[in-house]
């Protein structure tokens, strides 16, 4: 790229890369010159994971089989942005994707919350904390919105642990909820996606 293509801006990360072309004829032309390289050291392009995309956005509205890829756990694809006069358009923007969501899913049901009955929420945050913070870190950067309303699928599962520990909630999951967003307004760093804003006491807040 840098000795062959050194005006195409691209991103690599070991063996994934995203490359931007100002056309698809130029798209074209650059991929058939990587997958020409990459043959000549042995190597080949992924025939399912490599795609020629279109950003779309509000500016550009054409029609293609492709208008979303994913890198590094982000998705890239149309999404509804605020300008600074608030007016709201369409851009194309990274967002964390659901493959990356649905592992931090199984990450979280192997944790069996529920089950800690002779944990306190202390220590829960203590146990847990420093893995949501690093998850917030990473992809948290970019359209946070759609990070928060993936974890507050947390305070879910501390709905069924406090359902667990204290008899006067069992099986009364509104209340357990009231208990929990409670303890959230007087503690709101306590947990981690607390500090982000996916609290118990405000549930309803939007997520794009």
């Amino acid at each position: 790229m840098v000795r062959e293509l050194p005006n195409i801006p691209f991103e690599r990360y070991c063996d994934d890369a995203v490359v931007h072309c100002g056309s698809e004829s130029q798209a074209r032309v650059v991929r058939d010159a990587i997958a020409a390289r990459l043959a000549q050291v042995g190597l080949e392009l992924h025939p399912d994971k490599t795609r020629i995309v279109y950003c779309k956005d509000a500016d550009r509205v054409g029609t293609y089989e492709h208008t979303k890829f994913t890198f590094l756990g982000y998705e890239f694809r149309p999404r509804l942005a605020k300008n600074k006069r608030g007016k709201h358009f369409v851009s194309f923007l990274p967002a964390v994707s659901t493959d990356a969501m649905k592992t931090m899913g199984r990450e979280i049901r192997s944790w069996h919350l529920a089950t800690r009955s002779d944990k306190s929420l202390d220590d829960l945050a203590r146990m847990f904390n420093s893995i949501v913070q690093g998850w917030i870190n990473y992809y948290g950067r970019f359209y946070k919105s759609r990070l928060l309303y993936f974890l507050r699928r947390l305070n879910r599962h501390l709905v069924r642990w406090a359902g667990r520990k204290y008899k006067r909630l069992h099986r009364r999951e509104r209340r357990a909820m009231a208990w929990l967003g409670e303890i959230a307004q007087r503690s709101p760093r306590l947990f981690a996606h607390w500090k982000l804003g996916a609290r118990p006491d405000n549930w309803a807040m939007g997520a794009g």
